[in-house]
């Protein structure tokens, strides 16, 4: 009998050991080629992302390039499969000045196009990007001000291909409300945060400047977790109250 039981619990131990082993092997696969989880750490995309927000990128939308398959030498260059990011997309990229660090902005240029902003107003080749003014944003500071509760200016911008969202204006007469006129290269394209005042993006050219194809890592698509800033993950009995429930699940546009 003794024998029997053993010879039972070994074959337990086994099986449970090869689950979790294909567990982990599934979770590898699914996090290298399909969706890979990334934090907001900032409030550049304020208010369509906020900090605290936690959302899966998709890794297959635009193809797959040494910088979106970790591990990958770097002799791997361009990109396999895939399509080219459109204009409005929100995207995870690799910083072009320090490849160290992962961005995420919205692509506001493609390749070709000219980019300027004149009075705060977004110019795409010349031609100014339709806005209307809505309701202010209340809410955690996406100005960097204060830690405290902040009205901000919002506008709702609708870009030439019709995809619209939502930016903040913290200040008027900012410090890249008046710029240069940008040509993006082919091969690269423009991003822009939509916290226009408070995002280091494609128009400060000595940070970021032009993003590279190959740089981008994927398309955000998903909030599935959302805590407010200042509060922790790990404090799970403050959840009832720190939690955002109206974020999770939500789709990122």
């Amino acid at each position: 009998m003794s024998v029997t039981s053993g010879a039972k619990s070994e074959s337990g131990l086994g099986e449970t050991i090869r689950v979790i082993i294909h567990a982990v092997l599934i979770a590898l696969v699914i996090r290298t080629f399909l969706f890979q989880p990334f934090n907001i750490p900032s409030g550049s995309m304020k208010a369509t992302l906020l900090v605290g927000d936690y959302l899966f990128v998709s890794k297959y939308s635009y193809g797959y390039s040494h910088y979106s398959i970790p591990g990958s030498p770097p002799l791997f260059s361009g990109r396999i499969f895939g399509s080219e990011p459109a204009r409005g997309d929100i995207v995870v990229f690799r910083q072009p000045k320090d490849d160290s660090v992962d961005f995420i902005k919205r692509v506001i240029g493609l390749p070709g196009d000219r980019i300027q902003m004149r009075g705060g107003l977004l110019y795409i080749n010349d031609k100014p990007v339709q806005r209307e003014r809505v309701g202010d944003f209340i809410g955690e500071d996406p100005c960097g001000f204060s830690d405290a509760t902040a009205r901000v200016k919002r506008w709702k911008e609708t870009l030439p291909n019709g995809v619209s969202y939502e930016s903040l204006d913290c200040q008027d007469n900012g410090f890249y409300d008046d710029t240069i006129e940008y040509v993006v290269p082919p091969g690269h394209f423009f991003m822009m945060g939509d916290n226009r005042d408070n995002s280091a993006d494609s128009r400060v050219q000595s940070v970021v400047g032009y993003v590279p194809f190959e740089n981008i890592i994927g398309r955000a698509q998903m909030i599935f977790f959302s805590i407010a800033e200042g509060e922790h993950v790990w404090m799970f009995w403050r959840w009832p109250v720190s939690v955002r429930w109206n974020r999770i699940f939500s789709i990122v546009r």
